[in-house]
């Protein structure tokens, strides 16, 4: 069994991450345990997105709707359960929601993180690993030339990325103080199926099926690296295993890109698949808008870390990444209209009775 791991408890198991991470960790021949999930099933998390689970993998898999603020609630889970080891994905993570309302990125990302660590040290010994899945936006904005290291000083520009960079801190401060058995990621965008479509690349895809404009913050130059989210299960579940305690690792895709190249991407895909009446380009959708408040010009990771001591490298590039992307919206149209009609909310609150 890796790492010795029993009972897993996988934080924000119903978001984007954490869902592909639960598909991911179970169809591993290296993980034996048990998977707790834990999700607050605020706006992005789905059940959806683990839809079969728990059948395919009985006594594998456990699905209980908490918050991670609720201090008694954790407690009871990690005691009824006997939780050896934590993945804590759970986060406020959208940085427009966090200009609008910062509040609940505080309580979520700071206290949330904060109440798992001082269960997960009054367990002791019998406590394996707590890692920390955090973000490239607590280091700031780089210029043109350059890359996020581990060492790089962290400089978070938005509500969100501060919240984050208060979590990390948190994380290593447990493992210099009290010995906490740790590792930290941070990681680049990630990009792939079940994720929220708010952000980038889904909203693109679903607006231009649905001949949308497709609105493109200032110039549609800012830069980022891009990440396949099953390269990033794989990187977390490497760290986990063979990452030294104690130590951040960066996890990038080698896969710099401006937002605008992206969209032009995903709307060639489109065409091709989908072509329109005429054949005529999607390109037309295109609308730029006024830039958001705090806006980082360019990410970028170095991941020489992970692969140097590791020995891991991202699988998918980001043309075969992004294809298999866009392919994945187009073709679980059902999904996305739950998600964005509200339907699935209302699943949830009859299922769990409105209990957050």
């Amino acid at each position: 069994m890796a790492i010795g791991i029993k009972n897993l408890l996988v934080t924000g198991g119903c978001g984007f991450i954490g869902s592909n991470f639960i598909h991911y960790l179970l169809a591993r021949e290296n993980f034996h345990g048990r998977i707790v999930n834990v999700d607050a099933l605020t706006y992005a998390g789905n059940p959806d997105n683990l839809k079969g689970v728990a059948t395919a993998d009985p006594g594998r898999y456990v699905f209980i709707r908490a918050d991670i603020c609720d201090l008694e609630a954790m407690k009871k889970i990690f005691n009824d359960y006997e939780i050896d080891a934590v993945s804590h994905f759970a986060a406020e993570s959208h940085v427009d929601r966090s200009i609008k309302r910062p509040d609940s990125f505080i309580f979520s990302n700071i206290v949330g993180t904060f109440n798992l660590l001082e269960i997960a040290r009054s367990r002791g010994d019998s406590f394996r690993l707590f890692h920390h899945i955090s973000t490239d936006e607590v280091y700031g904005s780089l210029g043109p030339t350059g890359l996020f290291t581990e060492e790089t000083p962290y400089r978070p520009n938005s509500p969100y990325s501060a919240s984050k960079a208060a979590s990390d801190h948190l994380v290593r401060a447990y493992h210099e103080t009290f010995g906490l058995p740790t590792t930290l990621s941070n990681c680049s965008n990630n990009y792939g199926p079940y994720q929220f479509p708010e952000k980038l690349i889904p909203l693109m895809v679903l607006n231009a099926m649905e001949e949308k404009p497709l609105p493109i913050y200032g110039d549609g130059k800012n830069v980022r690296d891009w990440l396949y989210v099953t390269d990033h299960c794989d990187a977390i579940w490497t760290i986990m295993n063979r990452g030294r305690r104690g130590e951040t690792y960066n996890i990038g895709g080698a896969s710099e890109m401006e937002n605008i190249a992206i969209v032009g991407m995903i709307l060639d895909i489109i065409d091709e698949i989908r072509p329109r009446a005429g054949g005529k380009s999607r390109r037309d959708l295109i609308t730029y808008v006024k830039d958001r408040p705090g806006h980082d010009r360019r990410y970028a990771i170095d991941f020489a870390k992970l692969r140097q001591e590791l020995g891991w490298q991202p699988q998918e590039s980001f043309a075969t990444g992004l294809r298999k992307t866009v392919s994945w919206y187009v073709e679980n149209r059902d999904w996305t209209d739950r998600v964005r009609s509200g339907e699935y909310q209302k699943w949830i609150d009859e299922q769990y009775g409105g209990k957050k």
